[in-house]
């Protein structure tokens, strides 16, 4: 029980937004300024780069939320099936169940004695969230939600793909590359250390990690413009 006035806030709750956001973001920066850095390199008009970028974003956006939820939609099924199988031993091999929920808590530190007890008070108030939660490791805060992952990678995928358009349109001809490419790994920047922050995780590494994966792609695709002299 939580004494009264202590909350305490977790960071796996964000997990499964947090992580669909990221991703879709990420992708959105580092795929459509790719894709425009690409095409400038290939000696296109502005206009031609505008469409490309454009069109990037919408299937981009569109293939990320249709990814999302068709994967997360995938493990919320796995879990349904997981969960309906623990459901029907349940209701026919309840001493079995209970003696491996107790199984559980013995390697987990607790003495066999203690262990059985724990187990048989959990199922008789939740044998199936006892279950799903220590022998699934099924739980309310990292269930699969595919319409919140879907909607998260979307949205955050085509904000990040919008920015590179923006500094494209602004930026001169003759300084298009180098301009888009800055503003894209300067996102990227801030992207990589929000993110690792708000997980819990070192805003430096997070940082680091998307600069150095964002440069490269960004580095290929402008390569591929030159060589090919053509829009691609």
């Amino acid at each position: 029980m939580t004494p009264r006035g202590h909350r305490e806030r977790h960071r796996t709750s964000r997990i499964g937004w947090l992580r669909a956001a990221v991703l879709g973001a990420n992708d959105g920066i580092v795929s459509t300024a790719s894709l425009v850095v690409g095409v400038a390199a290939a000696h296109a008009a502005r206009a031609e780069v505008l469409l490309a970028g454009v069109a990037g974003l919408v299937a981009g956006a569109m293939s990320m939320a249709a990814g999302e939820y068709v994967s997360v939609s995938s493990q919320a099924d796995t879990e349904a099936a997981d969960l309906a199988r623990e459901r029907r031993e349940l209701a026919t091999q309840s001493h079995a169940e209970h003696e491996e929920l107790a199984g559980i808590y013995v390697n987990r530190g607790l003495t066999p004695d203690l262990a059985r007890e724990v187990a048989r008070q959990l199922m008789r108030h939740d044998a199936l969230g006892a279950h799903a939660r220590d022998e699934l490791g099924i739980s309310e805060i990292v269930a699969a939600r595919p319409v919140q992952a879907a909607l998260a990678s979307a949205g955050s995928f085509t904000v990040g793909a919008a920015l590179p358009l923006l500094t494209m349109v602004m930026a001169p001809i003759t300084m298009m590359i180098p301009v888009v490419a800055g503003g894209a790994l300067a996102c990227l920047v801030l992207l990589g250390g929000v993110a690792a922050r708000t997980g819990g995780a070192s805003a430096k590494v997070g940082a680091l990690r998307v600069l150095f994966w964002g440069a490269l792609a960004m580095a290929i695709t402008a390569g591929v413009g030159r060589l090919f002299g053509a829009v691609v």
